[in-house]
């Protein structure tokens, strides 16, 4: 009986032998289409902008963190980034929807989740920083800014 097309691929048990990020990419760099269709509707596109305006494109699980993000992308730095290679993987930060992404925040599983689209690209920056702002401080400059206090007025 000759194989047929996707149809022969259980994508779940197909993401589950695939396990690392390396194989994952190294498979979709290579893969024939259809193995491509039947691994990407479960995992997450991301299109990664570095601050240069150069971009590219990695898969990741809804599992994966930032930090795992970054420590994968530092791991598989593109040749065409070579002068904007950083030197540690701490210090790459993502910003999705102007935001900074602390290193727990997941792509899509339940807890602490962005609950990005399976199946679609999904672009952010990435930017060399050695710290994240603190997650309230861009509230309290607009506060600062407007006069606004979140303290009671007494009559």
């Amino acid at each position: 009986v000759p194989l047929r097309g996707p149809s022969i691929f259980n994508p779940i048990r197909l993401l589950k032998y695939l396990g690392s990020f390396k194989m994952r990419n190294e498979l979709l760099k290579s893969g024939p289409p259809d193995l491509l269709k039947a691994v990407n509707w479960k995992q997450i596109n991301l299109r990664l902008i570095l601050v240069s305006g150069k971009t590219k494109e990695f898969l990741f699980s809804p599992n994966d963190s930032a930090a795992d993000i970054a420590k994968h992308v530092y791991d598989n730095w593109p040749m065409d980034w070579e002068e904007e290679q950083v030197s540690s993987p701490n210090i790459l930060r993502l910003i999705y929807q102007g935001r900074f992404l602390h290193g727990n925040v997941t792509l899509g599983a339940p807890q602490l989740a962005l609950k990005l689209p399976l199946g679609r690209t999904t672009v952010m920056h990435l930017v060399a920083r050695e710290t994240l702002p603190e997650p309230n401080s861009q509230g309290q400059r607009n506060r600062e800014k407007t006069g606004e206090s979140n303290c009671c007025v007494i009559l």
